[in-house]
């Protein structure tokens, strides 16, 4: 292990910067097998472990003062099962690689987040989800996975093995073992047309039900300070597949979303009395437009611009009531929120500690550009998120303890009775899931 095993000064830092952890070492297993000597030596050495993925979490999930396992080399696709329509993948795999790959074969996920940085163990162990009618959370997607548990034990798990691990360790956050790979179910790659267009804040959202219903995938955008949205719906298509001219598409998604957006962003920082206007001109930049493609490229966008987030899944029926009300707060707050506020939708599903464990969802997401200071806008809209029975996205900044939590995850006992049994001596703790799960 001398190459994948090494001490370390250096300071660890999430994507959005506000989270550091300064290991006592560092590992880059290659292997299950050295996987899973990784956690037998911490354990002898008396130090905790986490695996970290590429940061994208803005909540401590992955700090550590102990062993900070790097998923580098633990890459790669094991296996595509054309007669069982799945696909198992390294846990250190990112996305974006997993989708081009599985796009090559003529395959694709079902559903995907609308970013594809992260590694598939670091978005499902934290409930990453995209937005859907009928189709869930990445996580959701898993057919079965590999899990090596504090003491080295490699467990195969699905619903046929190890049932009960499989039930919770899909969203772990870590706390019961490190993922080495995962199995995801696929179907034959299909085009999706998406259709972006402006449309104001009250028609979208009395027609909120309306447009769900009607689409396989809907989502918005709100811009405070306005009363301006920005939609999308993306459906299956029977093609052809027209993507957005190179021109177009560098325009909308390079140069307006990203280039002028981060401008725009310094400037709202630097000057918080312009973001109004400001906003109200992000409102009205993109226009509307139509295009065909295959899916990862219709979900997924890039996102250069550096944020802090909070995010909370509400039962579907108070997304409406509670971000009007949210809006009434900013409205009536000395807040500057140059970022736009988003709203998805998720299908109910069985896992214990997903957001939408049990009941069909609406998640409203909130953020600001690195840098500027967010406690307050975030305090305020996480008070209305709890009075709605709001769960946070658990890589996603938020307040909340056990005890708050146990009380809106009906199955929130399960997970913690499994984690007793896989990790009693707490390998994998950490503040973060001190905080929110107990000791």
């Amino acid at each position: 292990m001398t190459e994948t095993y090494a001490r370390t000064t250096d300071t660890w830092r999430n994507w959005a910067g506000n989270v550091t952890a300064r290991p006592v070492r560092t590992a880059s297993p290659a292997s299950v097998d050295e996987l899973a000597e990784v956690l037998r030596r911490a354990s002898g050495d008396g130090l905790r472990v986490k695996p970290t993925g590429t940061g994208h979490s803005f909540t401590a999930t992955a700090a550590t003062d102990g062993v900070l396992i790097r998923p580098d080399l633990l890459t790669g696709i094991r296996e595509i099962d054309r007669t069982a329509m799945t696909v198992t993948v390294e846990a250190g795999t990112p996305l974006k690689r997993l989708n081009a790959a599985l796009a090559r074969d003529g395959l694709s996920l079902t559903n995907m987040g609308d970013i594809m940085e992260q590694t598939v163990a670091g978005a499902t162990s934290t409930g990453t989800h995209g937005t859907g009618r009928d189709s869930a959370s990445i996580a959701a997607q898993i057919r079965a996975l590999e899990l090596v548990t504090a003491d080295g034990t490699v467990l195969r798990c699905s619903p046929d093995e190890n049932a009960d691990v499989f039930a919770a360790a899909r969203i772990g956050l870590g706390a019961l073992g490190v993922i080495s790979a995962i199995t995801f179910a696929v179907e034959p790659v299909f085009l999706l047309t998406a259709r972006e267009e402006p449309m104001t804040f009250d028609r979208v959202t009395s027609d909120f039900d309306r447009l769900v219903a009607e689409n396989e995938h809907f989502e918005f955008y709100w811009f405070p300070h306005t009363g301006n949205c920005n939609t999308k719906r993306n459906n299956r298509s029977a093609g052809p597949a027209a993507p957005p001219s190179r021109i177009r598409g560098w325009i909308d998604d390079e140069l307006l979303s990203n280039g002028i957006f981060q401008v725009a962003c310094s400037i709202g920082r630097a000057v918080p009395g312009t973001v109004p206007s400001i906003a109200r001109i992000s409102s009205r930049a993109l226009s509307a437009r139509t295009y065909t493609d295959i899916p990862y490229k219709v979900f997924t966008s890039p996102r250069r611009v550096r944020f802090v987030e909070m995010e909370y899944a509400l039962p579907r029926e108070a997304a409406v009531e509670a971000l009007r009300e949210v809006r009434a707060m900013v409205d009536r707050s000395p807040l500057r929120v140059g970022f736009p506020v988003e709203v998805r939708t998720a299908p109910a599903d069985d896992i214990a500690l997903s957001t939408a464990s049990g009941r069909e969802s609406a998640y409203i997401a909130v953020h600001m550009y690195r840098g500027t200071p967010y406690q307050a806008y975030f305090t305020a809209v996480e008070r209305i998120m709890t009075g709605y029975d709001g769960r946070p996205h658990w890589g996603k900044i938020h307040t909340r303890n056990a005890r708050d939590l146990a009380g809106t995850y009906p199955r929130f006992g399960e997970f913690a009775a499994l984690r007793d049994r896989l990790d009693p001596d707490r390998l994998f703790a950490n503040d973060y899931l001190r905080r929110v799960l107990g000791d």
